[in-house]
């Protein structure tokens, strides 16, 4: 039977193979990323095993699975929803203090350093080719580093708390760069499509607290439904998620900025009590079947020969990523005022490597650029493989350099295996 079942999937092997059959791939790689992961002590992240075993079966590789059929709009729904957890993590409070304007700042400096950098790299030519590459360079990989610093208990110390703000300011601003600098609009009609897609946000936030005052019926149908099989409340994330990504299509901007609009939306509107259950069923949605095919797909673009073909382009890109993201944050949590609670050089390193750590946004801006022909598909192929070397490379160097005193806070597990091992011995 089972015999059987390969035989099968393996027949469909082509140019373009049954989105069924895709899917099924796919899943078994989404299954294989963490598995594998855990076999390596989690020294490899999960996400580079999925774009590995993605460039592996897809169009590139074995051509066991592509994008055709649904699949494609369960990628781009995983795209959404890492964005709606990266946004739905954001302290809108902590973003608009001291440390938020610094690192605005801090971007700007990153942005400027980037576009120099790609420039050069390109021998002084193609400007808007540098200008891709400056948005792919200075963005932050929150929602792809979120699940590490769990994992970690990064969050509550400094370094996890300035890596939220420089993550959340890595993530919005490309995302507004895209669509002001890569858009073929003129730039009054930019400006104008993206101040009547923040008003219709507005106006989209103000739905629930509008239904709650005329019909509060609704609120307890919700709550009700909450945790039972209508599960109401994952329904409501989805359609907000599904409304503010349409209203970016049709307005023509990249729809993980309204995936990213819908998460601090969704922060705002959900009351403290309800976040945490609301977090493990997203979790559960997101990183049990969406999230993992974004990633998956992800590596499917990817073409091994265009990155064989230039190796040196690729040993080139990751360091630069490094310089024009990372030091310039490293060098301001040094040298400036930022109003952040990083201290020592160590913190301020682990800061830079993770803060420096690229993907989706990667994904986003080479798609548009691919699309818009401001870079060959070539080129796309290595800017996403440096981005998946980066979530590889920069968080295993921040675990490394992590201050001393992280060192001797043991794992909480850790410490209960070993309790329950001296009271087995004991017995």
């Amino acid at each position: 039977m089972t015999h059987d079942l390969a035989t099968t999937l393996l027949a469909e092997a082509g140019p373009d193979p049954e989105p069924l059959v895709s899917f099924a791939w796919i899943m078994a790689v989404a299954l294989l990323g963490p598995l594998l992961s855990y076999a390596t002590g989690k020294r490899i992240p999960g996400v580079v095993v999925l774009i590995a075993f993605g460039v592996l079966i897809g169009p590139h590789g074995l051509q066991l699975a592509s994008e055709a059929g649904g699949v494609h709009l369960v990628k781009e729904m995983g795209l959404g929803l890492l964005f709606l957890l990266a946004g739905y993590e954001i302290n809108p409070s902590i973003v608009r203090g001291r440390e938020g304007k610094q690192g605005v700042i801090t971007w700007l400096i990153c942005m400027l350093s980037s576009f120099i950098g790609a420039y050069a790299v390109l021998g002084f030519t193609r400007p808007t080719t540098a200008i891709v590459l400056a948005i792919a360079f200075t963005s932050t990989a929150v929602g792809t580093l979120l699940p590490i610093m769990k994992e970690q208990r990064m969050l509550d110390k400094p370094v996890g708390r300035s890596l939220m703000v420089h993550g959340a300011i890595g993530e919005i601003a490309p995302i507004l760069a895209m669509a002001t600098l890569l858009s073929t609009r003129a730039t009054w009609l930019t400006a104008s499509v993206l101040l009547a897609f923040f008003a219709i946000a507005f106006l989209v936030a103000a739905v629930p607290k509008t239904v709650r005052i005329f019909a509060p019926w609704m609120r307890r149908a919700m709550i009700h439904g909450a945790g039972s099989t209508n599960q109401t409340m994952v329904r409501m994330v989805m359609l907000l998620l599904g409304v503010l990504m349409a209203v970016a299509a049709v307005f023509e901007l990249d729809v993980v900025l309204g995936a990213f609009a819908a998460g601090v939306i969704l922060r705002q509107m959900m009351p403290e009590k309800y976040r945490t259950p609301l977090e493990q069923r997203l979790d559960i949605v997101g990183y049990g079947l969406l999230i993992p095919v974004f990633f998956v797909c992800s590596g499917m673009a990817i073409d091994p020969e265009a990155v064989i073909h230039n190796p040196w382009f690729l040993v080139l890109l990751i360091p630069l990523i490094y310089f024009t993201r990372g030091v310039p944050i490293l060098l301001r949590e040094r040298f400036g005022q930022t109003g952040s609670e990083i201290q020592g050089w160590r913190e301020a390193i682990q800061l830079s490597f993770y803060a420096a750590t690229a993907l989706p946004i990667i994904v986003a801006v080479t798609d548009v650029a691919v699309t818009s022909k401001l870079l060959t598909s070539e080129t796309a192929s290595v800017l996403v493989a440096a981005g998946s070397i980066t979530v590889l490379l920069f968080p295993l160097i921040g675990s490394i350099v992590k201050p001393a005193d992280d060192y001797e806070e043991e794992d909480p597990e850790e410490r209960e295996r070993k309790l329950q091992a001296e009271r087995a011995e004991k017995a």
